[in-house]
């Protein structure tokens, strides 16, 4: 009998997050992410509550509202400059750049938009706005060890491939 998920319980999965309307996959993970369920939940806790109850071996689907994790689309957090006035290393499409306003507070903007004359970017996170689904692979359920117990989670587990931007609460 397959382990169910529960609090306690040591989790490895896998996920990609679609557009619900396009169906296009906006970001997955490279590598196979582990958590203690109920101990270090690294997904939003809706995902998290979609899980509970779950085997190794099953694949969901969890539609969210974008809006609902990452807040409104604010439109005031779009900039276009003209090209000359963007340092070459920040002209490309999907390039992250961090900025900081008057009071001190960073913020990650990223750029969408490049042509010969203008350079656009945007500070909202790319899923705001979006109806999304999650599609998760269960791929273990199991007793964490007792040093995965103890840490809280896997033991040298690599965080390649995970988008920062995806693990805020709602």
């Amino acid at each position: 009998m397959n382990d169910t998920i529960r609090d306690g319980k040591f989790v490895e999965l896998t996920y990609k997050v679609s557009d619900k309307r396009t169906r296009q996959v906006l970001t997955m993970v490279e590598f196979p992410l582990a958590y203690i369920h109920g101990q270090n939940e690294i997904l939003s806790p809706s995902v998290h509550a979609q899980l509970e109850g779950r085997s190794e071996g099953e694949i969901i689907e969890v539609p969210l509202d974008g809006g609902l994790i990452f807040g409104a689309r604010d439109e005031s957090l779009v900039f276009t400059d003209l090209v000359e006035n963007v340092p070459e290393e920040y002209r490309e499409v999907g390039t992250s750049i961090l900025m900081e306003n008057d009071k001190g507070e960073t913020r990650s903007f990223i750029v969408t938009k490049v042509d010969d004359e203008t350079v656009t970017v945007d500070g909202n996170n790319p899923l705001c706005g979006r109806e999304i689904v999650f599609t998760l692979e269960i791929l273990a359920v199991r007793e964490p060890t007792e040093e995965e117990a103890k840490a809280g989670g896997p033991i040298n587990a690599p965080l390649e491939g995970i988008d920062p931007s995806l693990m805020r609460p709602v």
